[in-house]
């Protein structure tokens, strides 16, 4: 017979594996079903059960028994969790009502996506190119050539003359003209 509940979260908290699946076995059924009634889907309320075992694995030595019995407590951190879930969903579906209703007309989703990891390997290998170039170079390439910073500001950001950006520039497109393989220049996809 297990012990009652502050013996097991006395035992929890000192690490007891054994003691931690008597408490579940003990509680998981109403912390489970008082999920479901507070979230109303079985599949976020087997998530809410688990979150709530989890506070009880880390925080059982904290918790309020009341007559002897953790499942109070556990109801409360099961609402906790579930309240959690509801304004994660709730910002989830705001975020969802703001994107654009519509697709473009020309294309679609399977698109979009082998256009992104088009770029996303193209990218790759401009980085690994880049990388070839003096940590000089890349640092008036990064700030010049890819985020449009002047060449007089870039200048007084590194401490160097706007003369010498120039010159990092200018060395940093040689080599790139000469590094670069010929399908990522032209952006071919």
């Amino acid at each position: 017979m297990p012990p009652p509940d502050e013996e097991l979260c006395s035992l929890i908290t000192a690490g007891d594996e054994m003691a931690f699946g008597w408490l579940f076995d003990r509680h998981s059924r109403a912390v489970y079903n008082h999920a479901f009634r507070l979230t109303g889907s079985w599949t976020t309320a087997e998530d809410v059960t688990q979150a709530t075992f989890l506070v009880a694995w880390r925080r059982c030595g904290d918790a309020h028994l009341v007559d002897g019995s953790v499942l109070p407590w556990l109801l409360v951190v099961t609402t906790n969790g579930a309240r959690s879930e509801w304004r994660s969903a709730r910002r989830w579906l705001a975020l969802l009502r703001r994107l654009p209703t519509e697709r473009q007309a020309d294309g679609d989703l399977a698109d979009d996506v082998a256009a992104r990891l088009d770029d996303e390997r193209r990218m790759r290998g401009v980085l690994a190119v880049v990388r070839r170039l003096s940590p000089a170079e890349r640092e008036a390439v990064a700030l010049c050539l890819w985020s449009g910073v002047s060449y007089a500001d870039a200048a007084a950001v590194l401490g160097i003359s706007e003369v010498a950006v120039r010159s990092r520039i200018s060395r940093a497109r040689s080599r790139l003209a000469r590094l670069l393989p010929d399908e990522i220049k032209e952006g071919k996809r």
